[in-house]
């Protein structure tokens, strides 16, 4: 995983509505970057619902919220569209930026093994460096708590 104190590493994904986000290019802006598993599933939709009822204060605070997750560009739009949400949400279809980012491991559910993403949440500065990682986030309160450190740049 990722480090705080080191380079963000920079990609371009596609993101819902059209087009592409590349890391690099938001810059001086600090970034809100989090993983999480799956479009419309309960922690899912709760976390990216409580982005998007902060998204006013983080975007005050100089900051713009990123959602990644592996699904299609086709289901965030539909996720997005369902719960009105106001975060980018951008797709790993091929797990390139979850595995460079060390969040894409082995999991385990009802006495399965499989791969998939550990829902985690990395502050970027306005300089591309992580300043701050939250890895198997819980999420309630977590918007709030990565509010707060945004704040505190």
């Amino acid at each position: 995983m990722i480090d705080t104190g080191t380079s963000a590493p920079d990609f371009t994904l596609p993101r819902d509505g059209g087009g592409d986000v590349t890391l690099s290019a938001l810059k001086p802006k600090v970034v809100v970057l989090y993983f999480y598993p799956r479009d419309d599933t309960s922690g899912c939709t709760t976390e990216a619902v409580d982005f998007t009822g902060a998204l006013a204060e983080f975007e005050a605070a100089g900051a713009v919220v990123l959602g990644v997750s592996k699904d299609t560009v086709e289901k965030h739009d539909k996720f997005r569209d369902k719960h009105e949400l106001g975060v980018i949400l951008l797709s790993d279809a091929e797990s390139d930026v979850c595995e460079r980012y060390g969040v894409f491991k082995e999991k385990k559910m009802y006495g399965k093994t499989f791969m998939g993403i550990e829902r985690t949440t990395f502050l970027i500065d306005g300089e591309g460096i992580v300043r701050e990682v939250w890895p198997k986030v819980k999420v309630q309160g977590h918007a709030d708590a990565v509010l707060e450190a945004v704040r505190g740049l």
